[in-house]
């Protein structure tokens, strides 16, 4: 007690991702090309630092993980408010790495997908052409881009084409 009143510091940080429960909503950001492993150490110290900043910024603990060096995602409890204000910082986070690393990271309706042992990149419409070819089908792996909790990350993210929203396009 300091002069009558009980100040409670509450601690926000960056946690690691395990950390975070189920229902944590996260935002994904997948990459036009996977980064070059001289571009890791950067980018992973530059997420840490905008997460960090961005944990006292909304008041709660927040996460980050780089998936197969090529996706960028975001995590946050659920029950921490997040106001548009939160969001345009991190979408202005996600456009400076655009620029300094000449990726797109914000086009979330692309197709992203395993052939052998490989993730591809490419746009809805070549994608419809891949599967017109026969080169990919409905046991192709894809990920969903668009899940928005950590459960969805962990259990839908990766899937068959036939399991996901891609499957209206076999």
């Amino acid at each position: 007690m300091l002069g009558g009143f009980l100040f409670i510091y509450i601690c926000q940080m960056v946690v690691d991702f395990q950390q975070l429960s189920d229902d944590a909503k996260v935002w994904i950001y997948p990459c036009s090309r996977k980064f070059y492993p001289q571009e890791l150490a950067p980018i992973k110290e530059k997420i840490t630092s905008f997460t960090t900043s961005w944990s006292e910024s909304i008041e709660g603990d927040v996460s980050f993980q780089l998936l197969h060096e090529r996706f960028i995602v975001f995590g946050v409890e659920e029950d921490v408010k997040i106001t548009n204000k939160h969001l345009d910082e991190q979408v202005a986070f996600i456009l400076k790495l655009q620029l300094e690393y000449e990726v797109e990271l914000l086009d979330k309706m692309n197709v992203c997908f395993k052939q052998g042992e490989f993730i591809q990149y490419k746009d809805v419409k070549e994608f419809k052409k891949l599967l017109k070819n026969k080169s990919v089908n409905e046991k192709t792996i894809v990920f969903d881009n668009l899940v928005q909790t950590k459960y969805d990350l962990e259990h839908f993210w990766e899937v068959p084409i036939i399991e996901s929203w891609y499957n209206r396009f076999l």
